[in-house]
Formats: structure tokens, sequence, C-alpha cells
């Protein structure tokens, strides 16, 4: 098992692709912490996945619900080996329509949320000194703009920017930053991705899912089991010379 021994912490790991790698991660022989916003829902992946999982409620717009979702996760687990900045939201509107609440609410989560818990963890890694793998979920919003998608592509963005930044600067202490970029991939969030082009672009329910699912060149849309091999391979020794990139996991949607 590649994981055994180590210990990680999942921000989003509840549902989707956080809990998806939260039971891969178990499967490999590591603890984990199902650290999200809704307690209740990471405390049932937790009992499920087992191995000492174990949930905690984690609000990453907060900086003191950061700074005590790490605190308490490094005092039940002897420390934090992995991290996986899962956490985000979405929104969408046409670029005259755009408000300064969704901006708020996209950056809060997305870009402040991630740094600041990319930033407590790795100042948590330091201090015994052995070092850690931290991996930051990106989007290929990120390499690209859309019309309908602005400040979400921008958020993301900023997500393989920090990965950069943070990567060059920590692996002196032993901590490699790498981040993975899915595609389009089928959870609940794409469903509410669903309805805004539908709504924005007179789209039946439905149609916007099914056309994108068949443009991407393997054949479906991704599923969040997919993206559990790169999130192990990028927490174990195997990568301990990879730095700073963002792997794209996407079906050959994005080349770069």
């Amino acid at each position: 098992m590649r994981l055994q021994g180590k210990t990680a912490i999942i921000t989003g790991g509840a549902r989707g692709i956080g809990a998806a790698i939260a039971e891969g991660y178990a499967r490999e022989g590591a603890r984990v912490c199902v650290a999200d916003i809704g307690l209740a829902a990471a405390e049932e992946t937790a009992a499920r996945i087992g191995n000492g999982a174990f949930a905690l409620a984690l609000d990453v717009t907060k900086i003191e619900s950061i700074r005590a979702c790490v605190a308490e996760a490094e005092r039940r687990m002897g420390g934090i080996g992995i991290l996986v900045n899962n956490a985000a939201v979405f929104d969408m509107a046409p670029w005259g329509e755009i408000t300064q609440q969704s901006y708020d609410v996209i950056f809060d989560v997305n870009v402040k949320g991630l740094l600041f818990m990319l930033q407590e963890v790795s100042e948590s890694m330091k201090r015994p000194g052995k070092g850690g793998k931290i991996i930051n979920f990106a989007s290929q919003a990120g390499r690209r703009g859309e019309p309908l998608v602005a400040v979400y592509c921008a958020s993301k963005a900023a997500v393989i920017s920090l990965t950069q930044s943070a990567g060059l600067a920590l692996i002196k202490h032993g901590i490699n930053v790498n981040g993975i970029s899915p595609g389009v991939v089928d959870t609940p969030m794409w469903d509410h991705v669903d309805s805004l082009f539908a709504k924005y672009e007179g789209r039946p329910l439905g149609e916007k899912k099914r056309l994108v699912g068949e443009g991407v060149p393997f054949g479906r849309m991704g599923k969040p089991e997919d993206h559990v091999g790169c999130a192990i391979f990028l927490a174990s020794a195997e990568s301990d010379y990879v730095v700073a990139q963002t792997y794209n996991v996407d079906g050959g949607q994005w080349m770069s």
C-alpha cells in the first residue's frame, strides 16, 4: 500500500471527487480527515471509508475555521502528511451580469480558502521537518477563458499559479505542491452547472451535460473515481521529484 502510515486532510471531502480520493487514500493505508462545511455528510463519508477516518467541520472562507480544523486534525493524527485542497464552488453569468457577490463567493472559496489552507498546513508540515505532499484542485477552466464562466475560470487560473509559486517556495522544506486539473466531471455540482447553462443559453435541462460529455475525446464525462490514481501518485513517494506541476485529468480535453 503506497500510503501506509500516512495522514491526510481532504477539504470538500464529503462527496464527489473529495470523497472518492478519501476512499482511495484509505485503501492505500492512509488515515484520512474528511473536512467539509457539511459536517453530517462528512461524518457519513468518514464512517463509510473506515481505517480510522474522521470528519471535521471546515469553512475555508474563515481563517479561524481553517486554523481550528488543522490544529484538531494535527492533534488527532499526530501530524499532517498530505493535504488535498478540493473545496470549491461554481457560478456563471453573462459578462454584463457578473455581480460582486458572486465574485466574492467564488474567490473566497476557490482562491483565498485554498491559499490559507495551504499556508496553515504547510506550516504544520514544517514543524516536524518531515515534509509532505499538497495537492490543489484546479480545472480545465483555469487553462482558458469562457464567455459565461469568467470569474470561475479566473479563480482556477489563480489556483494553477498559486500551485507554481507555493511549489517553488516549499520544496526546500521537503513539501511537494502540485495540482490536478479535471475536465467535466459527473458530480452533483455539474447538475447545477447544467441548469445555469440551460438558463443562459436557452437549452433544455440535461442537454449541455450530454453535449459536453460527447465532446470529451475519451468518450464520456469524467467520474470522481477517475481522479484517484493521480491523487495517490502525487501523495506518494513516487512523485518526490515532481514540483509545481498541474496534471490534466480530463479525458483528453486539454493538452498542455
